[in-house]
């Protein structure tokens, strides 16, 4: 499973010569940070981001602090928290208004930079700062509108009906089992045909056509695991034996959840479906994962092969996670660790090997992280904090006190402060809020990571509710939507998915 570069390589230029890095950033829709095989999931075969992780280090302790599509790909790609960018739900049709953004920082500093696969930004062919985008963004509902041409928004479908064998109307979604839903059947077209391996073959067609004098900025954002759960056959194959590993289930759920269960609605946020259903529905989910790792390692060797292996940062993150069944939740938006935890991974150059990391890290850190990394100038207004200290080796900085998160879902604010406890019985810590009812949740992360027993009512617990909930009420204070009154949180108040001004984090929080 080596992907050592070769003593000859096919290019080589000053860029190489000079010794400046490159950078290439995996980006997977809808990952769970627990579905990695070398972190011990117990059912997921990654073998090749195993080996990934192995060269290089894996923060155990990522998050996505809004876990959905749009406002964590915003926080990805412009190093600010969601009070800043000001998504703090799921909007489609929002036109991206920052200036400063990671592709950006690595164009004005020399680098080439190419983004192939899902940006899920407005309008669709906006390039944030990349010289160029080949774009999929899935079945992008704002966008597929059967009066407007496909090629307007999706380049891969319109390859996929230049293929041999296919034809002009030829679409992903042949199979019907649409984009939210956990009906799985196995991809009905030749695997070439996938577009988990469209974005691999472009991104190999593009390592030909690059400038071999400049460094580059490569942005790889495979659609899938995202349902549909249409994985090839042999990986769908792989899973489908009946004997996963169930969801969980807390003691929490009928109570917090139970009246918005739609067991009839395939892709409804909250249901109890059939044991079999839910089977095949974390069969194809994983199936995608397996199929994602070797469309990686496909590249990851053909880098090898053109020499720039060694000379590139690879970073593997998540744009969120997906509850898939437990507590009987599905999708994403929750702040429940299926949801808001993801997996990320960096190797290269000076990244030491065998790292792991422990500190509460989310996506806006990606940013400043590479930056550094790859010796760029990090830019004033960046509210994500380097990591380069820790993966290299060295004595780390500071860090900060919590991470707070956030998503608009069932017409309110799901509210969540993620933080350790003092020592010396540190232990990890999540405070939730629903802004609807005032309802209050508190988890201990490390004598419960699945989050099955609510402490929130447990009086051993009130100094710890207490501490999220003030940590909470420091970050909303002076948010337009009135959440705090003096220095109380205030239930009851109308939210929006985009707030209206900016709102930046604490320092504490920063």
């Amino acid at each position: 499973m080596s992907h050592a570069a070769p003593q000859e390589p096919v290019h080589s230029g000053p860029a190489e010569a000079a010794g400046r890095p490159n950078v290439v950033i995996v980006c997977v829709d809808q990952w769970r940070g627990d579905c990695l095989s070398g972190q011990g999931h117990p059912d997921v075969e990654t073998p090749y981001l195993d080996q990934l992780a192995g060269r290089g280090a894996a923060m155990t302790q990522a998050y996505s602090s809004t876990p959905t599509c749009v406002p964590a790909r915003m926080s990805l790609m412009t190093g600010l928290s969601q009070g800043s960018h000001r998504r703090v739900g799921y909007r489609d049709g929002v036109e991206f208004d920052i200036e400063t953004t990671l592709p950006r920082a690595f164009r004005d500093a020399g680098y080439q930079t190419q983004a192939i696969g899902k940006m899920h930004y407005w309008p669709e062919r906006v390039r944030i700062g990349f010289d160029d985008v080949l774009l999929h963004d899935g079945y992008l509902h704002h966008s597929r509108r059967r009066e407007r041409d496909a090629a307007l928004y999706d380049d891969y479908l319109t390859w996929l009906r230049e293929q041999g064998g296919t034809s002009a109307v030829e679409d992903y979604l042949d199979d019907g089992i649409e984009c939210n839903s956990v009906v799985t059947r196995p991809w009905d077209k030749p695997e070439r045909l996938h577009p988990t391996n469209w974005v691999a073959s472009e991104a190999i067609r593009w390592l030909y056509r690059r400038d071999p004098t400049a460094p580059f900025l490569l942005y790889l954002s495979f659609h899938r695991p995202h349902a549909p759960y249409d994985p090839p056959q042999w990986a769908f194959d792989r899973y489908n034996h009946g004997s996963l590993e169930p969801p969980v289930v807390g003691d929490w759920e009928e109570e917090a959840y139970g009246e918005r269960r739609r067991d009839w609605d395939p892709s409804s946020h909250v249901a109890t479906y059939r044991e079999r259903d839910v089977q095949r529905a974390r069969a194809g989910y994983y199936g995608h994962m397996t199929h994602i790792d070797t469309q990686i390692s496909r590249v990851l060797q053909a880098m090898g092969e053109f020499g720039v292996l060694e000379n590139t940062y690879v970073v593997f993150v998540s744009d969120h996670g997906d509850m898939m069944g437990d507590h009987n939740l599905w999708r994403k938006g929750y702040p429940y660790e299926g949801s808001a935890r993801i997996p990320f991974l960096v190797a290269g150059p000076d990244v030491r090997p065998g790292t792991h990391c422990n500190e509460i890290v989310e996506l806006r850190d990606v940013m400043p992280t590479l930056l550094e990394l790859a010796g760029v100038d990090v830019p004033d207004g960046v509210e994500g904090r380097s990591l380069a200290d820790r993966l290299r080796g060295e004595e780390p900085g500071p860090w900060r006190d919590y991470l707070h998160g956030e998503h608009t879902l069932f017409e309110q604010s799901l509210q969540w402060i993620r933080w350790r406890g003092p020592a010396p019985e540190t232990h990890d810590l999540k405070y939730v809020w629903w802004s609807q009812d005032g309802r209050e949740q508190l988890f201990d992360l490390t004598e419960d990571p699945g989050e099955c027993h609510d402490l929130a009512a447990d009086p051993a617990a009130a100094a710890d509710l207490e501490s999220g909930r003030q940590a909470l009420v420091t970050e909303l204070t002076g948010r337009e939507e009135g959440f705090v009154v003096d220095g109380r949180l205030v239930p009851g108040r109308a939210v929006s998915t985009v707030l209206t001004r900016p709102h930046p984090p604490t320092d504490r929080a920063r």
